[in-house]
């Protein structure tokens, strides 16, 4: 019998968990609170659950050791550290995190081992690279060429749950949700450039209506211009990839960053209230008024529904933080944990679509659009869990039946690794849903 290590219990783990040990594997899930790994176990008998933390290197080795395969679920400043113990033992591994330098540079030593290091294996990164690629491929195979690729994706609550003025409530990591707030943008758009500082991510998003959704909105999602080489499309003059949010996001996040409300900087907020936290952020003397004053400040009419989504949130209360010194984006976040977490009865939901504008030797065009949308039937079974965890799950059972020959660091950009992926997702109604031959009209 095989034996899988998972390292970490986090939010989107259990289905990887449920899925190894339904195809009879051995699953050792290894994390800091042993009771969340014995819940995901439930008592199954090919599964242990062990009590272990990232500084334990020397138990680290001797699990990497007696297991064929490590999947690293932990946060991606961990990974180099559990690759290192894979490249000592010779043993394969699996993460769903993007593939930083660091990483990278491990290519050369994880072949030498005989080892695939299978990164990029969720959703985002993951299915979208699979998807895109399958489409990518087939483009090519006809000669043809991409023109312009939009690459969009969100982790959402459902239409029905989205009542609350942000529209969102978290279904996984949350802080990271709150901080990826405070990327900057840059893509290619129309064979011209397209930086976006920070401070102006949510500014004038693009926007789509989602079959079955809606209206969604769009704010780009980091660096676009790394994939134009990593998907083999040197000749498009689009290349945009970015994040769904329901209508209400984008207005109020721009809003708060405006405000300094997601800053990591440090202040003494000792005795402060939430109302005189935003007053010193922005330079006012006193508390009093706060919505007005923080009104005069953006620029914004009183009743704007930005600074609606904030009085609900709390920002300009007058209760005590009991904080001293810390960061308005701790402060924050953890009030957006507090009053926006996804309720035990309320679903998920993951949006992602591909927009192709594909052109080819006899002078047509076609817009070509591959669109997902899964449902969560609870908070402890949800979409993103689920188009995390199950591509990696199916990644490793392919390499566990030596399914997947190359060696190295990769991500699941080839045919031999994505379509039977892809397909076996299909399997589990994790579905990509192509329309080809669309006109010029349906690009973004």
């Amino acid at each position: 019998m095989n034996k899988v290590l998972i390292l970490g219990a986090g939010m989107v783990v259990k289905p990887i968990v449920t899925y190894l040990l339904d195809k009879n594997y051995h699953v050792t899930v290894a994390t800091r609170t042993k009771s969340k790994a014995d819940a995901m176990i439930q008592g199954h008998p090919n599964g242990t659950a062990v009590a272990w933390t990232v500084d334990d290197s020397a138990g680290l080795d001797q699990m990497v050791a007696s297991h064929d395969l490590c999947v690293s679920l932990l946060p991606w400043a961990h990974h180099i550290m559990v690759a290192r113990h894979c490249i000592r033992h010779k043993k394969n591994m699996v993460t769903t995190s993007y593939v930083k330098p660091e990483m990278k540079a491990l290519d050369q030593e994880a072949r030498d081992a005989g080892i695939i290091i299978l990164n990029e294996l969720g959703l985002d990164p993951g299915i979208d690279h699979m998807g895109a690629m399958r489409i990518i491929d087939h483009v090519h195979g006809k000669g043809g060429k991409i023109e312009e690729f939009y690459s969009i994706c969100g982790a959402l609550p459902a239409p029905e749950a989205a009542n609350n003025p942000f529209k969102y409530k978290f279904s996984w990591s949350p802080k990271g949700v709150v901080m990826a707030g405070n990327n900057d943008g840059r893509y290619l758009r129309h064979g011209k450039e397209v930086y976006i500082p920070t401070e102006d991510l949510f500014k004038n998003p693009l926007a789509v209506d989602f079959p079955g959704v809606g209206k969604l909105e769009i704010y780009p999602n980091r660096d676009s211009m790394p994939y134009i080489e990593l998907y083999g499309i040197p000749e498009t003059k689009t290349m945009m990839r970015g994040t769904f949010r329901h209508p209400g996001w984008c207005e109020t996040l721009d809003a708060m960053k405006a405000m300094k409300l997601l800053t990591s900087d440090n202040y003494d907020f000792t005795g402060k209230t939430y109302a005189a936290m935003v007053a010193m952020l922005i330079g006012e003397e006193g508390a009093e008024n706060i919505r007005e004053k923080a009104a005069s400040y953006l620029g914004l009419s009183v009743d704007a529904y930005a600074l609606e989504a904030m009085e609900w949130l709390g920002v300009f209360s007058d209760e005590r933080m009991v904080r001293r010194n810390d960061t308005p984006f701790e402060i924050v976040s953890d009030l957006m944990i507090a009053k926006m977490e996804l309720g035990q009865e309320e679903r998920d939901m993951v949006a992602m679509q591909h927009v192709f504008l594909a052109a080819y030797p006899d002078g047509k065009k076609e817009v070509i659009k591959s669109s997902m949308l899964d449902f969560g039937t609870l908070a402890t079974d949800t979409a993103v869990a689920r188009t995390v965890a199950l591509p990696a799950a199916v990644g490793v059972e392919m390499i566990l039946k030596g399914q997947i020959k190359v060696k190295g660091v990769y991500i699941p950009v080839i045919p031999d690794i994505y379509n039977p992926i892809l397909d076996a997702l299909e399997s589990m109604d994790i579905k990509m849903v192509e329309e080809f031959g669309l006109p010029e009209s349906e690009i973004i």
